[in-house]
């Protein structure tokens, strides 16, 4: 009888049905992917509800350690469904259109785990909005980036205009928005616009996944929150969060277990703990 109600409050994750993405975990990498090719995986605000809610599935997820965004086909993701844009009938929907997918990014970023866009392709306007709501983007060599939407009458709506500018710079960031141009994969390492280069933009995300879950997860949550919540304060506030946090993964059994095989000259066995 003392084991009756033993796994009573055992977690179960429930992972909705998908449409227009996949969502599978391997070895604590969640790989989400992108899955309308026959529109490059165009972000329709059905698929930007899906991401929504693979977002919360991540966050919950405690087997998940890295996430990775890819698209299936020859596109990362080309954009927003232009015929929903063209559906818009005035500045409110228009406006509201802009807000959800914002919404749906500002979760992406907030995820408390490194979160990496695989780029195989394509991403343009939307598409490079959602990678640049990851903390790192890697690009196969045939990739191409950019936010082309003042040639459509518009301006980027997903974030393009405030993130983008924070990560390069806003003189690159004008050249790009200004000109709607496409960039090479190469030319977007030089401009700090992705982080690597490599043949296979998501074997490449894994590789650096890989590297990435060598080190303590808590440790990784907390130094994103660093960087995040650093961002925009003057230094002065920003160094009293990173000491607050410093002093968070002291406390953690992590940080116990990776002196001590530091000192034993050995590869720690870090739990989350």
């Amino acid at each position: 009888m003392a084991h009756e109600h033993e796994h009573e409050h055992e977690f179960i994750l429930e992972i909705p049905e998908f449409e227009h993405l996949s969502y599978e975990v391997e070895e604590g990498i969640a790989l989400v992917t992108l899955r309308r090719p026959e529109a490059l995986n165009a972000l329709s605000q059905d698929l930007l509800q899906e991401l929504a809610e693979v977002a919360e599935v991540i966050h919950q997820d405690p087997e998940v350690r890295v996430a990775i965004f890819t698209g299936e086909g020859k596109a990362f993701a080309a954009g927003a469904d232009l015929k929903e844009i063209a559906a818009l009938k005035d500045p409110f929907m228009a406006r509201e259109y802009a807000l959800l997918g914002q919404q749906v990014f500002a979760e992406i970023a907030a995820l408390p785990l490194p979160t990496i866009a695989a780029i195989n392709g394509y991403a343009l306007g939307g598409g490079l909005e959602l990678a640049l709501a990851c903390d790192l983007r890697v690009a196969s060599r045939e990739a191409k980036l950019g936010l082309p939407e003042v040639g459509l009458g518009l301006i980027p709506g997903f974030g393009g205009t405030q993130r983008l500018p924070r990560l390069i710079g806003r003189g690159r960031a004008l050249d790009l928005i200004f000109t709607g141009r496409h960039v090479s994969a190469e030319e977007a390492l030089s401009l700090g616009l992705v982080n690597r280069v490599g043949e296979d933009a998501l074997e490449e995300a894994k590789k650096l996944a890989q590297k990435i879950m060598k080190n303590a997860p808590i440790a990784l949550a907390l130094a994103k929150e660093s960087v995040v919540r650093g961002e925009g304060l003057d230094l002065a506030e920003a160094l009293e969060i990173e000491a607050d946090l410093f002093g968070y993964a002291s406390a953690t059994e992590d940080m116990k277990e990776g002196v001590r095989a530091f000192l034993e000259k050995r590869a720690p066995n870090f739990k989350g703990e």
